[in-house]
């Protein structure tokens, strides 16, 4: 029997197209012709004896055997993804296009310096940022990062999550609103009051979970309005409209700083980590890298609880 001639290079460009679900976007993600991927597949399929791929107007599916072959063209893929890894984390200069997505109210904790700081150490690397409340698919649409602002994190085997900072959290209202409803003394007392609550991914109410020490108390204003943006209700709170909870830095850091008072300062709020999620790479750019760094010091200097940027692991459900 004749040996058989796998060319490397199509064996990454079958792991392409099956990850890509179609020859179209394989082309967009590759900058390959789908003339040539579909050439280049069917020349792979002629070495191997067997097709890969059944084609039709609407779908691809994967043989028996060509499920067999994705496992190693897949690990030829990661391979050649950790190489290139290599080289860019060797580069002395950080280069190229850094694309990184924050919560849209993360431009009120130190953003603009965190950026501003970036381009002057850094010129040779163009920013590109996502501020929306939308969770970005970090491979899928090619960021580099994304700050993610959680008590934990969904588990995805195919991302690492950094440990930025840990935000403290505590209610607020403005002077105005508490002269003329009254400062609660207790927990109890927030029934009779108005509350600016938070609403959650399926639309629920999210309750406050209020400690000091070992007490523990859990509930809502009976008047409440609900929103999804943190910034929104805190926009309502200085204007007098009822108690919200809020990140301590993130008030201490926005311009509404002296509009907003602590409401029972020894009870807390749950707090939030904020954490960086890159893609599951063995090394990181060094642009990446880099910009994590600046934000670990911007954020650590606005006073919240740093945590080191070796602190990378899975995300957690």
């Amino acid at each position: 029997m004749n040996p058989i001639s796998l060319p490397a290079n199509d064996l990454i460009l079958f792991a392409h197209i099956v990850a890509a679900g179609s020859f179209t976007r394989a082309a967009d993600r590759t900058g390959l012709p789908k003339a040539t991927l579909s050439r280049r597949l069917s020349e792979l399929e002629d070495a191997l004896g067997e097709r890969l791929l059944q084609r039709s107007t609407r779908r691809l599916a994967l043989t028996e055997f060509g499920q067999h072959m994705l496992e190693h063209a897949q690990r030829l893929l990661e391979e050649t993804a950790a190489a290139t890894a290599l080289a860019q984390h060797r580069q002395l200069t950080p280069q190229g296009t850094l694309r990184a997505s924050f919560p849209p109210e993360f431009s009120a904790l130190s953003l603009v310096k965190v950026v501003s700081e970036f381009a002057r150490r850094h010129p040779e690397v163009r920013l590109e940022l996502d501020l929306s409340a939308r969770r970005v698919d970090l491979v899928a649409e090619r960021f580099d990062l994304a700050v993610r602002a959680a008590t934990q994190l969904p588990d995805d085997s195919t991302l690492v999550a950094r440990h930025i900072v840990t935000h403290e959290h505590g209610l607020f209202a403005s002077p105005d609103y508490l002269r003329r409803h009254g400062t609660p003394a207790t927990p109890a007392e927030l029934e009779r009051h108005v509350g600016l609550a938070m609403l959650g991914s399926g639309g629920e109410r999210q309750p406050w979970r209020l400690t000091r020490g070992k007490e523990r108390w859990e509930g809502l204003p009976a008047q409440v309005h609900c929103a999804n943006s943190v910034g929104l209700q805190q926009a309502l709170a200085v204007q007098g409209l009822g108690i919200v909870g809020l990140s301590a830095l993130f008030v201490r850091q926005s311009r509404d700083a002296d509009s907003l008072q602590r409401v029972l300062p020894d009870w807390c709020l749950p707090p939030t980590g904020v954490w960086c999620v890159t893609p599951g790479r063995r090394l990181l750019p060094k642009r990446t890298s880099a910009f994590i760094q600046i934000l670990t010091e911007v954020l650590a200097e606005g006073g919240a609880a740093p945590a080191p940027l070796a602190a990378g692991h899975r995300p957690r459900r």
